[in-house]
């Protein structure tokens, strides 16, 4: 493999593809651990998402030679901060999209922020105090959460790839 910056871009955005790949095929299987392995799809495919990401920025930041060239997270050469000393183009447009929570690039950050967050129980707002305290549960009756949908990784996919081909044309020396 060559030694260059965009190759590990290029190589977490196919690997993205794979696990889009294995998760619909989880997501089709009848199997006794199917809802595991769509969890599991999911944050493969969250993984190399931002692996892509965070390698984006490394081209970027690699071509600029910022000091951060080097850093392990994508959020430390998404800061606002980063632009102070110069103007970059696509790190400014790739900062803008990140602040913006609406955006897909916002979701995909708090997606993969989401991953290393502990599981919390769903908030139930207290009901008419004169009820009884005990109730009957149902376990059958439990909806699995909805994560997020192939289609929805797969734009974000479609939008990493589609960024880093703009950047790398206007990043070229003629």
């Amino acid at each position: 493999m060559a030694h260059e910056l965009y190759t590990r871009t290029n190589q977490k955005i196919f690997f993205a593809g794979l696990a889009l790949e294995a998760l619909s095929k989880a997501e089709q299987g009848q199997a006794l651990n199917a809802q595991a392995q769509v969890q599991a799809g999911r944050e493969t495919v969250l993984f190399h998402l931002y692996g892509a990401l965070l390698g984006l920025c490394h081209e970027i930041a690699g071509y600029y030679r910022l000091p951060q060239a080097g850093a392990p997270r994508a959020e430390t050469l998404l800061a606002p901060e980063v632009l102070d000393s110069v103007a970059i183009p696509e790190l400014a447009e790739l900062i803008e999209l990140a602040q913006n929570r609406h955006t897909w690039l916002g979701q995909l950050l708090d997606a993969h922020a989401d991953l290393f967050r502990p599981p919390r129980a769903p908030s139930k707002p207290k009901g008419d105090v004169t009820q009884p305290m005990i109730q009957a549960v149902n376990l059958d009756d439990e909806e699995p959460e909805q994560g997020l949908s192939h289609a929805e990784l797969e734009g974000w996919r479609q939008s990493i790839k589609s960024l880093a081909v703009r950047f790398r044309q206007g990043m070229n020396e003629f």
